[in-house]
Formats: C-alpha cells, sequence, structure tokens
C-alpha cells in the first residue's frame, strides 16, 4: 500500500510532526515518518530513524553529534533522505510526501522531493516559502506553503497551517487517479508571451497529427524541466521555438537556465527543430532591480515585475555562435529554422525591440558555427507568421517519420 511519507527533525518539531501524522491518519491517509533530527531523540519513533538516514548520507548520527558542525551535518542528511526517499519509490511505497522545517529542514526535505519522479504528489511548508522557491522546487511539481510562523509549537494559527497542508497532501494522494496509458508520442514546445502565436500554431499541427504535446514557458525553469524530461526519456522530439534563455545566461537575466540548455535533445538523439525565439530580449525583475551597467541600454516595461532589455549586435553574435555549437553536437537529426523578419512580437517594424542589425549578426553566428550538415532554413518573414508555424511543425513531422521508419 502507498503512504505519504512524514519527513522532518523530529526531536526540534516533534510535536508538529505528529500534529500532521494525525491529521493525515483522520483523513485516511496511511503515514510513514522518516526523522531527520540530529540534535536529540525523536519525541515519537519514527519508521526510519536518523541514524540510518545519516548512514545512508555516508556519516551516522554519532559521528555528526561529536562533530558538532550544522553544516556538515545538514549536508550528511540532505544526501541520506534522498537516498532513503528513492529506495522507498522504487519498492512502490510512496504515494506522497510531506516535508516541513526553516531553512535546514526545508533543504533536507528539498532534496527527497526533488529525488521523486514528476507526479507523485509533494508538499513542503516552510519559512522561506515566501521568497525565492527555485533553490527548493528545481524543476519538480514541489508545492511549498508559507508557514507564516516559524515552525515552534502549536498554536491557532499553526494549527490551522498544518491542517490546511495535511489535507490537501491527503487529497492529492486519495483521489489520485491511475494513470491511463496511450500510445501517443510526447513532444516538447518552448514558448514564451511573444512568441505564443508561433508556438500554439505548432501544437495545434501537431495535436492533429496525434501527438502529445508539452508546453514549457522559457523562464529557465522551463528550459531545464524540458531538458530534464528529455534525459528520463519522456519527450520524445522537440520544437525548441523559444530560445531566450541562451540570452539570459549570457548576459545575466533571471531567466537562465544554465550553461547546458540547448544540449539535452542532441545528446538523446532525438528529433528537433530549434528556431530563435525571444533572443531580442534578457529579462529582469522590476526596473530598480536592472544591474547599473545597463543604465543605456533599450528596455520595454512588459509588466511591473519584468523588465525586458534588447540584445546587442555582439551579444547577438554571440548567441547565434552558442546556438550553432550546441547543435552541431547533436547526435540526432537538427533543423534551424531562421525568420529573418523578427524573432519576437517586440522585434518587428515599429516596434521597441526592432533590430535588423541584431537579427543579422544572430543569423551570421549561426551561419559561420552551424554543422555543415544540419539544415538552416531561412524564411523572410516574421517567426509569429503562420509559414513559421507550418515550417517548424512541418519540419519536425518529417525528422519524426524518418526517425520511426529507420
Amino acid at each position: 500500500m502507498k503512504k505519504v511519507v512524514v519527513l522532518g527533525a523530529l526531536d526540534t518539531k516533534g510535536l508538529e510532526f505528529q500534529f500532521v501524522r494525525d491529521q493525515l491518519k483522520a483523513c485516511g491517509a496511511a503515514a510513514f515518518v522518516i526523522d531527520t533530527g540530529v540534535l536529540g531523540d525523536p519525541l515519537f519513533p519514527p519508521d526510519i530513524t536518523a541514524d540510518e538516514v545519516a548512514r545512508a548520507g555516508g556519516s551516522s548520527i554519532e559521528q555528526l553529534r561529536q562533530l558538532n558542525d550544522r553544516g556538515t551535518a545538514i549536508a550528511v542528511m540532505t544526501r541520506g533522505a534522498a537516498e532513503i526517499m528513492i529506495g522507498l519509490e522504487r519498492q512502490g511505497m510512496v504515494g506522497g510526501v510531506f516535508g516541513m522545517g526553516g531553512t535546514a529542514g526545508t533543504t533536507v526535505a528539498a532534496s527527497a522531493l526533488q529525488a521523486l519522479p514528476i507526479g507523485i504528489p509533494k508538499l513542503l511548508v516552510s519559512t522561506v516559502a515566501s521568497g525565492n522557491t527555485r533553490p527548493y522546487v528545481g524543476v519538480k511539481d514541489i508545492t511549498m506553503m508559507y508557514s507564516v510562523v516559524d515552525i515552534a509549537g502549536l498554536n491557532r494559527l499553526s494549527r490551522r497551517i498544518l491542517s490546511n497542508a495535511a489535507h490537501a497532501l491527503a487529497g492529492m494522494v486519495l483521489n489520485m487517479e491511475e494513470e491511463v496509458e496511450d500510445d501517443k508520442v510526447t513532444l516538447g514546445i518552448t514558448m514564451f508571451g511573444v512568441t505564443t502565436p508561433c508556438a500554439t500554431r505548432v501544437r495545434e499541427i501537431l495535436e492533429e497529427q496525434g501527438y502529445d504535446l508539452l508546453v514549457f514557458h522559457a523562464t529557465g525553469t522551463g528550459g531545464l524541466a524540458m531538458e530534464e524530461l528529455i534525459k528520463a526519456g519522456y519527450i520524445k522530439g522537440v520544437a525548441d521555438i523559444t530560445t531566450t534563455e541562451l540570452a539570459d545566461e549570457l548576459v545575466g537575466g533571471i531567466f537562465s537556465a544554465g550553461p547546458n540548455r540547448l544540449e539535452a535533445a542532441g545528446a538523446a538523439g532525438i528529433p528537433q527543430v530549434v528556431s530563435v525565439g525571444a533572443l531580442d530580449m534578457v529579462n529582469f525583475g522590476a526596473p530598480d532591480t536592472v544591474p547599473t551597467q545597463f543604465k543605456e541600454r533599450t528596455f520595454y516595461q512588459h509588466n511591473p515585475t519584468t523588465t525586458l532589455m534588447r540584445t546587442t549586435v555582439d551579444e547577438n553574435r554571440e548567441l547565434g555562435r552558442r546556438l550553432a555549437l550546441k547543435l552541431s553536437a547533436a547526435t540526432g537529426p537538427t533543423i534551424v529554422v531562421f525568420p529573418k523578419k523578427g524573432v519576437s512580437l517586440l522585434d518587428m517594424d515599429d516596434k521597441p525591440f526592432a533590430g535588423t542589425e541584431e537579427r543579422q549578426a544572430l543569423y551570421e553566428g549561426i551561419k559561420q558555427h552551424l554543422r555543415s550538415d544540419i539544415r538552416l532554413i531561412e524564411l523572410e518573414t516574421h517567426i509569429n507568421d503562420t509559414v513559421v508555424a507550418e515550417s517548424i511543425a512541418g519540419y519536425l513531422l518529417e525528422l519524426l517519420t524518418q526517425k520511426k521508419e529507420g
């Protein structure tokens, strides 16, 4: 029987975890408790002890207590919690996971939650859930709930929040429907608001042909999520329309997907059709978050919390080079589609980011460094024109057919 795994420090937060465990049981969800506390004995007996977690992390509770170093203890328990969780999932025991804590407890729990496949319910109550949650969520479907008050005892407010969390997780676990298997091939698409018309039409065409489409918002985590699902073998082909995350990685924007973006599909050998959507922009937060060295650049205020900055000629040439070198390492069929009249809704005549020179530099960077046997399709139109979407979808269908027949 699958159970809700409850994970956390039962020495310092045992009362709170006992409350959550009891709430889960009251909902009809069986609980399985893992202790990650290092400082003292647990308030109640767990199913997996803190020493077992420590040993899975390469140490022991006795050694950690003797060392008396908080950083080392957190690192060991973080590794151990992830290892334990992977083992439980392989045994088919994990129906859902509940974690809770401050910065240390959140770090340990997050490692275990991130070790699980997408689809298993994961809920993390945390004192840091109102800030930057990316280090804890990563690219997994982790639900974080802000604790509002510190997790230090039970009171009127904490009882309500923890009860809500327990009932929410129980609802996810107890009402999970069995996944219906079908024979549809899953494909990935990347999009941004400024490439939506293109991405939407590509999706429609591919869905009409019987494919299952996953659409990823190219905000850093979106690109990372797609790459992870490619590595896991879940995605069998890609229409990588919106490669804007490369610009944020190059210039220092907030939507970088890291240095390895645009490499997973090539390494996996799956068909990919790639374009240059939104490479005209770098993303920052509110205007006062833009670094001072960029103050003379061209900006567009997308909304109160999102400031877009136009990429320069030199940046576009480098972006073209990087994109071409990444794709040139691909082991599978690859095509690049380059719309010569604009790469986003802002890169058009009379729009804020209109840039003929920038696009030419981007094109030259690609042309000069792209492997000679990779097709570069040049279209004398804008990325959001229907002909571009039809070309991207058509070329991807062609590559998928060739892959299937080969």
